[in-house]
């Protein structure tokens, strides 16, 4: 033993006691791995494998010890000298590179063959499949063990394994349950004792003979009057769960409602298991919820939404949210439609219940309803500062790009939208997914025009019909390019295909003219845009939103602020609390340079705002410095 603790790692490397463990525990290992393989075929007792850890513990001293006292030389074995001595003998001078041993090359092939056996173990969660080839579920449910000691519940451990049959069988086209006539003819062949004698490695036999990807293996246990049920599903090939289940009852009589329970269970847990497949990823963490029904009317929701037909995914969200009050991402993106069609009432309610929850979230459940809350009742620079904390935790997240993007268009920062947007896309890229929608290319466009990289935006939208053919937003936003670059002739074209797709989705007349003012007016347009405008409020005169729509034109341009003014005053006439049409009315006074009255306009404008509005905030701001400039000159 050497003088020194510290010096005992390196006594133990010169005795060569370390590579010996790692030599002795990779072939432990192996050998394990071995016997759980055999130990079925040959018919060897179910302690097998215990016996043989047992063995290899013992072995394991023994071998560390002898390799401490003794050292294999090519000489034989001899005693290993103590280290004074072995020093005193050591006159040969190390060579400069060490030659490669034998032990170094049957260490190696231990190790290699250790890899090879954990790496299904470690990734297994990669490797689990639900499917057959014929794409539905397989699944083979063997008999609960009863483990009471009570032969009263024999019958059910047939019992229950039959209901769960029958229920898996009748509830999907998605599953494929294999029946009760073709398990229990090869239990018979297994020459099986009883149910109790059942292990998992006959199962997984069993299950992989009747090829079935996935075995429900259960038993029936009791404590006192509490009978406990425990179920597992588990991967035929690599016996891996991956999923228990656990129910509980007072009495026989309680049976009935353990195995309907059971059996909802194993099929939300299946159903679901499919289904986030086809979510995109980064969002799969997110919906969080144990009914299967709930999760498909919410992927219902999304595919509405991402179509834009809102008012259908209002409808979904809500059947998931009924299903399960506790589904987050489904309020979430209630949230959002509602938001959408400007229901912002409805919407508030939501982001307000969310926030008052946030305890029962997890962490990211959390982040995301604070950017929920920040858009209606915070700063662009609060939503900027939740959606970095998202990036920071998974950086490969499209929407929290594309959401910041938004915030800095709400700023006017452009130059600092634009990077995001395109790490958006550049993510889905990498998933060889399509974006969401539409509006992930028309966003970035849009920003690519206000910054005068029509090049860039001529591209871009190239890749977006690929995508989305024939999307109005495209065709809108292709227009404005052909009219800013004056080619009215392709401008046109354009026009002309998103009325035909803009009147397919029932919009209305007026509407399609007020889309035709602001194509005009983004390129550049400005007495086209006029033009339009006033042919929109011809259609509806008595419409408020269009009084205002052509009100905030003529001021914000600078066109005719006088007429401006007298059109906004109409439309409070119809809706005086409305506030943006107060905002639209302080801002001409703004520019008329009536400031003071101006600053009261603007001041009740935002109170009487819904949500937090930065144009708002923007033109209060100003009209507050003129004011105050003002007076610091008289």
């Amino acid at each position: 033993m050497p003088e020194k603790p510290h010096n005992f790692w390196q006594e133990l490397k010169r005795r060569k006691v370390v590579r010996v463990m790692i030599g002795y525990a990779a072939a432990a290992y192996i050998l394990l791995e071995l016997t759980s393989i055999i130990a079925e075929p040959l018919g060897l007792p179910d302690w097998t494998i215990n016996f043989v850890l047992i063995l290899l513990c013992i072995g394991f001293v023994i071998t560390t010890v002898v390799s401490w006292i003794y050292d294999f030389t090519p000489k034989g074995i001899e005693k290993t000298k103590p280290a004074k001595v072995a020093k005193q003998e050591d006159i040969v001078p190390i060579p400069a590179k060490r030659k490669i041993r034998l032990s170094d090359i049957i260490i190696t092939i231990l190790l290699v063959a250790v890899i090879v056996l954990l790496y299904p173990r470690i990734f297994r969660h990669q490797r689990q499949e639900y499917k057959d080839e014929k794409n539905r579920i397989s699944i083979a449910v063997m008999p609960f063990r009863n483990m009471t000691n009570d032969t009263i519940w024999d019958v059910w451990q047939d019992g229950i394994k039959d209901n769960l049959i029958t229920y898996l069988s009748n509830f999907s086209e998605d599953f494929s349950v294999r029946q009760s006539d073709a398990i229990d003819g090869l239990l018979q062949n297994s020459e099986l004792a009883n149910s109790a004698s059942l292990t998992p490695a006959v199962a997984s036999n069993i299950s992989r003979k009747l090829d079935a990807n996935t075995y429900i293996y259960g038993s029936i246990n009791q404590a006192g009057s509490t009978i406990r049920v425990n179920a597992q599903l588990i991967e035929s090939r690599s016996m891996d769960s991956y999923k228990s289940f656990q129910l509980e009852g007072k009495s026989e009589k309680e049976i009935f409602l353990i195995i309907d329970s059971l059996s909802v269970m194993i099929k939300d847990f299946l159903m679901i298991s499919i289904m986030e497949k086809q979510i995109i990823p980064d969002f799969r963490w997110l919906i969080s919820t144990s009914s299967a029904d709930a999760y498909r009317f919410y992927m219902y929701g999304n595919r509405a939404f991402y179509k834009y037909q809102m008012p259908s995914a209002i409808d979904w969200y809500i059947r998931a949210v009924e299903l399960d009050t506790n589904f987050t991402e489904a309020l979430r993106m209630l949230a959002f439609t509602y938001n959408w069609l400007g229901m912002i009432d409805q919407s508030k309610k939501i982001r307000l219940k969310l926030y008052n929850n946030k305890e029962h979230m997890s962490i990211q459940e959390r982040i995301w309803t604070d950017v929920l809350y920040a858009d209606y009742f915070e700063t662009p620079y609060e939503k900027i500062k939740y959606l970095n904390l998202l990036i920071e935790i998974d950086d490969q997240m499209p929407v929290p790009y594309s959401m910041m993007a938004n915030a800095y268009d709400d700023l006017k920062k452009y130059e600092d939208a634009i990077p995001l947007r395109e790490k958006e896309l550049e993510i889905y890229n990498n998933w060889g997914s399509k974006p969401r929608w539409s509006l992930s290319y028309t966003y970035l466009g849009k920003s690519y025009h206000i910054t005068g990289q029509f090049n860039k935006e001529r591209e871009l939208y190239n890749r977006a019909e690929q995508h989305f053919p024939n999307d109005s937003r495209i065709l809108y936003r292709q227009a404005i390019l052909e009219l800013s670059e004056g080619d009215t002739i392709r401008a046109g074209d354009y026009i002309q295909k998103y009325r035909s797709t803009f009147m397919i989705n029932n919009k209305s007349r007026p509407e399609f003219t007020y889309n035709l003012a602001r194509i005009h007016e983004e390129a550049g347009l400005l007495r086209e845009a006029e033009k339009y405008y006033r042919q929109a409020l011809s259609l509806e005169p008595e419409s408020a939103l269009r009084l205002n729509d052509l009100a905030w034109f003529l001021i914000e341009e600078d066109i005719n602020i006088i007429e401006g003014l007298k059109l906004v005053d109409k439309a409070l006439e119809i809706a005086p609390d409305n506030y943006l049409y107060v905002d639209t009315k302080g801002w001409g006074l703004y520019k008329q340079g009536k400031y003071e009255e101006a600053l009261e306009d603007l001041e009740k404008s935002w109170e009487l705002k819904p949500v937090y509005d930065h144009e708002v905030y923007l033109h209060l701001e100003a009209a507050k410095k003129a004011v105050a400039d003002l007076k610091s000159e008289q």
